[in-house]
């Protein structure tokens, strides 16, 4: 039996492509340090673009319900939804979303993150490569493209707590 190819990063990427979305991500801060996943795929050369752990919220679910389903799918962690703060709108050539960020925290507080899986791909074609606590000082070093715009320009964890309402110039 031949294993499936897995299939490109454009056709991965068609998927979400000419739609508008509404996501929905959490910000998790532990030790000076915020829970990022990196994705591939948006990105020339395979950079990795981090950001929050999110995704797109479902008819019929609540915006809580959902945050605690991408979480839970992206890293393994059960979360409590708390405060929301921020609203952006993200938009690229292809990708267009409406994103609502709030704080979470973990149910268990000895509970440690791990890669999880996107249940809308194959195994072979996950878009997730990596989550990992990221100090802000990291998140400076590398070029802004690679990190979410909501979290280019902060240099504490601090920062993030701020409520904020971003659009597109």
């Amino acid at each position: 039996m031949s294993v499936p190819e897995s299939l490109s990063t454009r056709q991965l990427l068609d998927s979400y492509t000419g739609l508008v979305r509404v996501r929905v991500c959490g910000l998790l801060v532990q030790e000076g340090a915020l829970l990022l996943a990196a994705h591939r795929g948006l990105l020339p050369n395979d950079a990795p673009f981090w950001s929050p752990p999110g995704g797109g919220w479902q008819f019929g679910e609540t915006i809580q319900a959902c945050l605690r389903r991408e979480f839970r799918e992206e890293t393994g962690l059960d979360v409590h939804v708390g405060r929301f703060l921020h609203l952006h709108e993200y938009g690229s050539a292809d990708l267009q979303a409406l994103e609502l960020f709030f704080e979470v925290t973990p149910e268990d507080a000895n509970a440690i993150p791990r890669l999880g899986h996107d249940p809308e791909h194959a195994a072979e074609d996950q878009l997730l490569t990596k989550v990992a606590f990221v100090e802000p000082r990291q998140l400076i070093r590398l070029p802004p493209t690679q990190v979410h715009p909501v979290l280019r320009q902060i240099i504490s964890t601090d920062d993030v707590f701020i409520p904020q309402i971003r659009f597109q110039k």
